[in-house]
């Protein structure tokens, strides 16, 4: 399993303040001969319907030595992990989480606004200081 990213207990810690059960961690996709590891898995009970919402969390703080090369790489797994998903849990949905320094840096101009669209990215913002999700963006 790779190593855990230092935002994971930030990330985890958010989850369950905004009314998540975490599920698993990691969280395991197995498809064909292939087996990656996704930081977490979580679930919350939709009180009107009285089912579940299911998530996968993949955590990136983007510490690289180049932000770029880090968020090619990141959307490339990304792009493994959901069609993977779509396969093996189709009830779940993969958020990519990061904190607010590196949404900011990432996807608040048009560069990064188009591979949201694009590439259909939904991301989790977390507040690193406060441990709390101050957005999610489908």
């Amino acid at each position: 399993m790779p190593a855990r990213d230092y935002l994971h207990d930030i990330v985890k810690n958010a989850l369950i303040k905004d009314g998540w059960i975490i599920t698993h961690d990691p969280f395991t996709i197995v498809f064909g001969a292939r087996r990656v590891y996704a930081d977490l898995g979580a679930e919350r009970l939709i009180a009107a319907q009285r089912d579940a919402e299911r998530i996968v969390v993949e955590i990136k703080s983007f510490i690289g030595v180049s932000i770029v090369a880090e968020l090619e790489r990141v959307i490339g797994q990304y792009a493994i992990y959901r069609s993977w998903l779509l396969r093996t849990a189709p009830d779940r949905t993969l958020y990519l989480a990061m904190d607010e320094e590196a949404y900011q840096e990432l996807f608040q101009d048009v560069s990064g606004e188009v591979l949201l669209v694009d590439q259909n990215i939904k991301i989790m913002v977390v507040d690193a200081v406060r441990e709390e999700v101050r957005q999610w963006i489908n």
